[in-house]
């Protein structure tokens, strides 16, 4: 009798050693997933719908910090240039340097030296520009256009300026990587019809890790919170059953 009850001490003790190694590396994971996120990625607020329905005016998105060197066709950036106002916005960039960007091919699709580009992330409906154009992007340069094309105001806007309508690439300085809010936005996915074209499409960032890391933590913090009450109460209810059949 005496036995039984060192088994549940030790049980008791083994589990709440369990339970506070869980919150301590809940813990660790959990701010640790926030304090990552805080150096790779910076949340910028969406002005306007020209990259709908990818983004919508007044999403809150998290953007990886990275170097303009960095970036290929297909994503969606952030930047800032002094011929577009001088703050920053964000568009998707559909040809670097050394591109032909023209619209449009006999079947209607932007082409990118002389390729017809598959675009499903624009609104249904919507052609792949509101008119014709054709540019040369300068080495070193981005172009760049909006989602929602028939009221973007992006490259084809700037075609008179020197550049035709490009920007540096040092004026990039992120790429958008999910919709944090609303919580239904999801990933950005990079999209396949950039894929056959020299250099590729990028990876994303590590935003799945992140919050991976959050999640996991709570849980285990949240778990391991809970075993003591859950425990306590498992126990005092067996040692009544014992008490009501006569085992003490």
């Amino acid at each position: 009798m005496g036995g039984t009850g060192q088994d549940e001490d030790g049980r008791g003790r083994l589990g709440n050693a369990l339970s506070g190694l869980a919150v301590a590396v809940g813990c660790v994971l959990f701010l640790g997933g926030f304090v990552w996120g805080a150096l790779v990625y910076q949340p910028y607020t969406v002005p306007t719908a020209s990259m709908a329905p990818t983004v919508e005016a007044g999403d809150r998105v998290l953007a990886e910090r990275i170097d303009g060197a960095d970036v290929r066709r297909g994503d969606v950036v952030v930047f800032r240039d002094k011929l577009w106002g001088d703050m920053p916005m964000i568009k998707r960039v559909v040809g670097v340097g050394g591109d032909e960007i023209a619209c449009c091919a006999d079947n209607g699709r932007l082409t990118v030296n002389g390729k017809a580009i598959e675009e499903p992330y624009l609104l249904q409906g919507d052609g792949p520009a509101s008119q014709k154009f054709t540019a040369s992007v300068p080495e070193g340069q981005l172009f760049l256009l909006g989602d929602e094309r028939m009221g973007s105001l992006d490259s084809r806007s700037h075609l008179q300026d020197p550049g035709h309508g490009s920007v540096p690439r040092s004026a990039v300085s992120a790429r958008v990587d999910a919709v944090a809010w609303p919580l239904d936005g999801g990933l950005i996915e990079r999209p396949a019809g950039f894929a056959a074209l020299p250099g590729g499409v990028s990876q994303p960032g590590p935003v799945k890790l992140m919050l991976g890391a959050v999640v996991t933590g709570a849980v285990l913090i949240f778990g391991g919170a809970a075993y003591g009450p859950v425990a306590g109460r498992l126990g005092r209810t067996r040692r009544a059953g014992r008490e009501v059949s006569g085992v003490v």
